[in-house]
């Protein structure tokens, strides 16, 4: 049996390649969100949105699907906080600017982050 195994992590063939085609997606829809606050008169299109929205909300899936305890380690609950700050991206347009940033730093350090941190659970050490 193999560590994963054994820990409850479930895989698939072909699920690290889904996941690297998705966060490319998930990359395209966050420049074009980007390109779309940072050149004003333009508005990021609605296609950029729904690209970054499904293609996040799939890869979340994924690894909540893999690994059972995600939602109740750093990473999941970092989603959490995440979805928050989304939820104050879109009911505040003249705080977009700023959140926009902030919400990708913040991404991109956790998803960077060593998997001794993210995979941790509050609590447990």
């Amino acid at each position: 049996m193999s560590k994963d195994a054994a820990c409850g992590y479930r895989d698939f063939p072909g699920r690290r390649w889904l996941v690297v085609l998705l966060r490319a997606a998930h990359i395209a829809g966050v420049v074009g969100v980007g390109a779309g606050l940072l050149a004003p008169p333009a508005h990021p299109g609605e296609a950029f949105v729904l690209l970054m929205v499904a293609s996040g909300v799939a890869m979340a899936t994924l690894d909540a699907w893999s690994n059972p305890v995600w939602l109740r380690e750093y990473a999941g609950l970092s989603l959490l906080l995440k979805f928050a700050l989304l939820g104050w991206f879109v009911a505040d347009e003249a705080a977009r600017p700023l959140l926009f940033w902030g919400i990708l730093v913040y991404s991109v350090i956790f998803a960077h982050a060593p998997a001794s941190f993210r995979h941790r659970q509050p609590g447990r050490g």
